[in-house]
């Protein structure tokens, strides 16, 4: 999230309110989720709430290539920051699956 901020607050996107502003959302969005999941205190509902967390990331990865098409970030800043989204999505997924009822077999 930290990385987001940075990089969203330098030259013309930090002028660009709007993509700013919703990466920012998204990405805060991410730990807000994964942190209202748990205090629900019910592995149903954490798996939503996570499941809302991954959304989330995805969509910082999509304004991560809107920002990229306008030449708001550099490869190297998209490269490190789409890796960081989708590294969360995937430890995301895999606590999803972790959660999920078990079938008896």
């Amino acid at each position: 999230m930290s990385a987001v901020y940075r990089i969203s607050g330098k030259g013309k996107f930090g002028k660009d309110f709007g993509l700013r502003d919703q990466i920012r959302r998204a990405s805060v969005s991410v730990m807000a989720n994964i942190a209202e999941g748990f205090e629900r205190c019910s592995d149903k509902e954490f798996q939503h709430f996570l499941y809302m967390a991954k959304g989330s990331a995805g969509e910082v990865r999509s304004h991560l290539f809107v920002a990229m098409d306008l030449g708001y970030v550099t490869a190297d800043e998209f490269h490190a920051l789409r890796s960081k989204a989708e590294i969360a999505s995937k430890a995301l997924s895999g606590f999803i699956r972790y959660l999920a009822p078990k079938k008896p077999v």
